[in-house]
């Protein structure tokens, strides 16, 4: 039985980009323009125009060292962009940092798992929810009534989060001793406890065997519809993009050479000739 769900109709925004038809009503979360960024005397990303739509699924993909991770750097401020307008929620972003980002409504993954290994998985998802804890040093050193509430909601908050993954009962474990795709489970929860309108997942399947694959398949979807917030994701499984992203995006050395549906997608010849054809990973 195939993966594939119906494909989404993407419909124009008043710029040069798409975004799924039920969300055209609405801005969308977030809209680059003309983006890019040099280092040195080389150009790493240029003219990159991406809308996505608020409660979107949308997928970056192309060859190893295509620009990929280099744009969710620059949406994300770990990077500032040398051209270009990156708007959040119709905000622009450009005297932020990567702390302010966070807090407007951008949560990442990474490639490479970056969690507290010795910490509680529990504490792991906690330091993700800082943007929604409000005590104070003073009431955390007394451990006065304001702190006990604000750990009992905390609490409670993460083991929810937890649970989208079945996690809850991990909780008190340490998040080194996790298998490897039960981590990339835990990175995803921690960035949705910064309660985010944006997420965006670096190679979420990476190291994933092909059932794990399939459940994350459909949690993504489950934490887009839970939520309603939009999602992007930079992937290399094809099963996985051509299964649940809406709108793809493809890059190919640090320019975007095609948009639109799966179907667009995969029966693009520049798209065939550059990536899907030489089987190269994202």
């Amino acid at each position: 039985m195939s993966n594939k769900r119906p494909e989404t109709k993407l419909v124009p925004v008043p710029s040069v980009n798409k975004i799924p038809e039920r969300d055209v009503d609405k801005s969308p979360i977030l809209e680059a323009q003309h983006l890019g960024i040099d280092f040195g005397g080389l150009t790493a990303v240029n003219e990159f125009n991406m809308a996505i739509g608020r409660t979107e699924i949308a997928g970056l993909i192309g060859p190893n060292g295509a620009g990929k991770t280099t744009v969710f750097n620059l949406l994300t401020k770990v990077y500032q962009p040398t051209r270009g307008t990156i708007l959040l929620d119709g905000m622009d972003t450009h005297n932020m940092n990567t702390v302010q980002v966070n807090r407007a409504g951008i949560a990442r993954t990474f490639q490479n798992i970056r969690l507290f290994d010795n910490l509680s998985v529990e504490d792991n998802v906690k330091i993700g929810m800082h943007n929604a804890i409000h005590s104070g040093v003073l009431s955390s050193v007394l451990r006065l009534p304001s702190y006990w509430r604000e750990e009992k909601i905390a609490h409670e908050r993460a083991l929810e989060l937890l649970s989208i993954f079945d996690m809850q009962d991990l909780a008190g474990a340490k998040a080194g001793s996790l298998p490897y795709g039960a981590q990339r489970r835990l990175e995803i929860v921690r960035a949705l406890g910064t309660n985010p309108s944006l997420l965006l997942l670096d190679e979420p399947a990476a190291g994933m065997n092909p059932s794990e694959t399939a459940e994350l398949m459909e949690n993504i979807v489950k934490i887009r519809d839970t939520f309603q917030i939009a999602i992007l994701l930079i992937e290399h499984d094809m099963s996985l993009v051509m299964g649940i992203c809406e709108g793809i995006c493809v890059l190919n050395f640090g320019q975007i050479i095609a948009k639109g549906t799966p179907t667009e997608i995969q029966n693009n010849p520049e798209v065939i000739k550059a990536y899907l054809g030489g089987g190269k990973e994202a």
